[in-house]
């Protein structure tokens, strides 16, 4: 009697399937307990009454491509690279005589007489490396009072100041029409010539106004009301000569 049973080729099978579908239902159940099993990412939440969602036009203009015109506006800025900087352009302070030698320093007296740098007589003395303190002194009280109520070591009255310059200008050589017509132009209420001094026609050494006016024989300061700005001319003659040369 022989025994009928299933042949080795078909039970092989069969195990294999039983074992694939064991290891994918571990595979399931691994990922189920970690947490890991994959899903699908979730879009954020609209805000009601929020902003739409950005969208860049790739066909629109950069800005880098240059401005759009405006109708009615102004046309778009142009920038000449060839044009020269203001820094090429000659300064206005700039002296007419180059200096053949050392140049005055006059950087500390320029701390508070800002005014003064730059300023015709002051440049070309300086050229001449003739300073502030050459016609001035060392005037150390003064620089170092910050009230400003001490006065330079040496002022000159109008009486004064054709002496002081003739110490190192001895002649006169501008033509007399140039004379005249500087006079006319920058002094015309002095009607006699011998009103003139030198201050007059060169450079413009003097304060338009002032705060602090000092006489200059005295060495005292001129009392003023509070507030009060006083001009050269409004100096009565008896408190400070004539001139505000300092």
């Amino acid at each position: 009697m022989q025994t009928r049973g299933k042949t080795p080729g078909v039970a092989l099978a069969g195990l294999a399937a039983a074992i694939v579908l064991a290891g994918a239902a571990l595979w399931t159940l691994t990922l189920t307990a970690t947490g890991a099993e994959e899903k699908p990412a979730a879009k954020p939440a609209e805000k009601p009454g929020g902003l739409p969602p950005l969208t860049v036009d790739k066909e629109a203009p950069r800005l880098s491509d240059g401005p759009a015109a405006k109708p009615g506006g102004p046309p778009p800025l142009k920038v000449d690279s060839g044009a020269p900087l203001l820094l090429d352009e000659p300064s206005p302070k700039t002296p007419k005589r180059k200096p053949n030698g050392p140049v005055a320093d006059n950087s500390a007296c320029f701390v508070c007489h800002t005014n003064y740098d730059g300023e015709e007589m002051v440049v070309q003395h300086a050229i001449g490396n003739v300073g502030c303190i050459k016609c001035h002194g060392e005037s150390h009280a003064h620089r170092n009072d910050e009230d400003n109520i001490t006065p330079p070591d040496v002022m000159y009255p109008a009486a004064k100041i054709d002496k002081a310059c003739q110490e190192c200008h001895d002649t006169h050589d501008a033509p007399a029409k140039k004379v005249i017509a500087m006079w006319q132009k920058k002094c015309p209420s002095k009607s006699d010539a011998g009103q003139l001094i030198c201050t007059d026609c060169h450079g413009e050494h003097r304060l338009k106004q002032r705060q602090v006016v000092w006489d200059k024989v005295t060495r005292k300061l001129v009392p003023r009301k509070d507030g009060q700005v006083i001009r050269p001319t409004q100096v009565p003659e008896a408190q400070t000569p004539s001139g505000t040369m300092e």
